[in-house]
């Protein structure tokens, strides 16, 4: 079970577990040991309130399939319990991430001091430039 909130609980029967081989090196045992695991979650078919489901299928995020199956490939450690441990640790990061209230920008306009500063650096600016122009008889 996984608790992404005090409230909001995952069934152990939502995910779907495939181990892999890992990639990168590793020695003898990297071909050998299926330490690496994919995890499978459907966005549709989860308990998840129908908010937490419209929020994640709206994310351009590319562990998101067209069919609103989240896969997540952990590979980080050496053995498939902690790879478990670290593929579900991810999964409620990206749910979190997902609902988060977006911050709404407001537009600010420059202070008068500001714009006026900046109109006679560049004025000062200008008028050093032209006195490095040649010097007449």
């Amino acid at each position: 079970m996984l608790e992404i909130t005090p409230d909001i609980h995952l069934a152990d029967w939502e995910f779907d577990f495939q181990p892999i081989r890992a990639q990168g090196a590793g020695g003898q045992n990297v071909n050998k040991v299926a330490s690496a695991v994919h995890l499978r979650f459907d966005i549709r078919r989860s308990s998840l309130p129908p908010f937490y489901k419209e929020r994640l299928l709206k994310l351009s995020d590319q562990r998101i399939t067209q069919e609103g199956v989240i896969v997540i490939k952990a590979q980080r450690f050496r053995t498939q319990e902690m790879n478990k441990e670290d593929a579900l640790q991810r999964l409620k990061e990206l749910i979190q991430e997902a609902v988060k209230p977006v911050k709404v920008r407001r537009a600010t306009r420059p202070t008068k001091g500001s714009q006026r500063r900046r109109v006679d650096q560049k004025t000062r600016r200008g008028q050093i430039k032209n006195l490095r122009g040649k010097v007449g008889p």
